[in-house]
């Protein structure tokens, strides 16, 4: 045991002493306060009689706690008598305790006359309780009985307070009650005010609090600082508090232990907690179930989890059934699946109902669903529109979603951005071309190698096609072999043109056929003629035809 706590009981066992002398001399202040210190302890056949006593003598406090402790003991209406006696000699206590009675027995116009007087004396509970039941009424007043309370300590009425100034939409003043309420242990304040702290970025006072919070036995919290220590990079503690709190009943929490374990390549524990948060009715925890089983092939199983979640209303988990259902040819049977998911306000729903009718070449109605998941931000929704709007002409808004797609990573937009800018702004469409390029966009790479070709820079246009042509572009490998063929190295322009005609590329194969003529091998050159018009475009059948044509009078020859 710590020395002040042996201090503190040496000290009480004095004061009983000195109390228990005075008694004996028959002083009734004395018997009231031995009698409350036996309450304290719970020893209710010593303090009893004591308090007897001194009530008979007119220690209205003694008779408040005659009635605490006949209430303990269940006497509720012999104790309202004793407490009612107190308040009317002026106990505010008494008054706090007579009008809780009152309003537990329904007599709501009783309970408030006695709880205003204990809280117009100035006592914190009476005040508080007064509030408490002016609240459930609707009435305005409440807030200043909350605040008289707070102020003189009281933990909870901080709270309601700043609860009160949350609805209000007045979080400066919420964050100063929630401090307040906090900082007097209470866990739900603190729980809350790590929150408001964690939305500004202030994560370390954060965490503070929510460890606070987790102490006192916010689950809750205990779920935010497991986030915030997952995302500082420490997975052990942050999977303890979340052990904490799922064992707690935080589907949440337990949800994030499942996924900390599925990612660890542990299914079967990761499956053991998405069980748990199901169990603490958390249906993210049936959707999770499902990923973890459509990721281990067992389709049938996902299916039945995705359509639990979904049936329970889980939006991400109604579009997940819907691509399930596509991807086993049902699009009938997805469509409302895809459509309920996107009236809950599921973004990738919104872009697969696209999806679905452009497959149906509804394209007005796909490039509807299309423009409203734009509308929240995804990028191939965006680049949907982009390239809807090109088709039909409308540039203006085709630059607009473009730009959002490419702002949004999107290398293919930034492509085609480049495209719809080349004529317009040269610079600006370069600058696009090269953002997709660096990411390995291979038609991006052709362009911007032409784009180096007419500045004359032969080096970078060669990098720009070598990169394209490395990656498979059939035009890149093409445009480095005309390249090459101009500074004079047909061999390796020769080679990169092969693989290009091998790949389809018509104007590769014309320029093999004309080489190969050159150099007297006609029946390859023939060969490469052949190819050339099988691969078009018709422009290139036709030379290739004409070609080949002379190359047949020359062989027969």
């Amino acid at each position: 045991m710590a020395f002040e706590d042996v201090l503190a009981l040496r000290e009480e066992a004095e004061l009983e002493c000195r109390y228990r002398r005075a008694v004996t001399a028959g002083d009734t202040a004395a018997m009231s306060l031995l009698g409350a210190m036996l309450l304290r302890r719970g020893d209710l056949e010593a303090a009893e009689p004591h308090l007897r006593n001194a009530t008979a003598a007119g220690e209205r406090a003694a008779a408040n706690n005659l009635g605490v402790l006949l209430h303990q003991r269940g006497h509720a209406e012999e104790a309202a008598g004793w407490w009612r006696i107190a308040a009317v000699a002026g106990s505010a206590a008494a008054a706090h305790a007579l009008g809780r009675h009152l309003r537990e027995q329904g007599d709501e116009p009783g309970a408030e006359y006695w709880l205003r007087q204990s809280a117009e004396q100035g006592h914190a509970l009476g005040a508080y309780a007064l509030a408490d039941l002016l609240e459930h009424r609707r009435d305005v007043g409440a807030e200043r009985w909350f605040r008289a309370a707070a102020e003189r300590g009281h933990r909870e009425a901080a709270y309601r307070i700043a609860l009160i100034h949350t609805e209000r939409g007045e979080p400066e003043l919420a964050e100063t009650w929630y401090r307040q309420a906090a900082a007097r242990g209470h866990g739900r304040a603190a729980l809350r005010l790590g929150s408001a702290l964690e939305e500004r970025g202030e994560l370390d006072e954060a965490a503070r609090w929510y460890l606070q919070a987790a102490k006192e036995g916010e689950s809750g919290a205990a779920c935010a600082l497991g986030f915030l220590l997952r995302d500082r990079g420490d997975l052990a503690e942050a999977a303890e508090w979340w052990r904490r709190a799922a064992l707690d009943g935080d589907g949440n929490a337990a949800n994030a232990l499942g996924a900390l374990h599925a990612q660890a390549g542990e299914p079967e524990q990761a499956e053991r907690w998405y069980r748990t948060a199901l169990d603490a009715g958390d249906h993210n925890g049936a959707f999770n179930l499902g990923l973890l089983c459509s990721a281990a092939g067992r389709t049938a199983q996902a299916e039945q989890w995705y359509r639990r979640a979904a049936y329970a209303g889980h939006r991400e988990a109604c579009n997940a059934l819907a691509v399930l259902l596509l991807q086993r040819g049902d699009p009938a049977g997805a469509e409302p699946w895809f459509s309920k998911a996107a009236e809950a306000g599921s973004v990738d729903a919104a872009f697969n109902l696209g999806i679905l009718h452009a497959g149906r070449d509804d394209g007005a109605t796909a490039v509807q669903w299309y423009e409203r998941a734009a509308a929240a931000g995804h990028v191939e929704a965006a680049l949907q529109v982009g390239i809807a709007a090109q088709r039909d002409g409308d540039h203006h808004v085709a630059e607009r979603h473009l730009r959002r797609a490419a702002g949004g990573g999107s290398d293919d937009a930034a492509f085609r951005l480049g495209v719809l800018l080349e004529q317009r702004d040269p610079v600006e469409s370069e600058e696009w071309y090269e953002r997709a390029a660096r990411n390995g966009h291979r038609r991006a790479q052709v362009r911007l190698g032409m784009c180096a070709a007419r500045r004359g820079d032969v080096v970078e246009a060669a990098r720009w096609y070598r990169q394209a042509a490395a990656a498979g572009s059939s035009n890149g490998a093409f445009n480095l072999g005309v390249l090459l063929a101009r500074e004079g190295s047909e061999a390796e322009a020769a080679q990169w043109w092969t693989r290009a005609a091998d790949a389809g590329h018509g104007r590769a194969a014309l320029r093999l056929a004309v080489l190969t003529a050159r150099q007297g091998a006609l029946q390859e050159a023939e060969s490469w003629c052949a190819r050339a018009a099988e691969c078009g475009p018709a422009e290139v059948a036709e030379r290739a035809a004409r070609l080949q044509t002379a190359l047949h009078r020359d062989l027969s020859a």
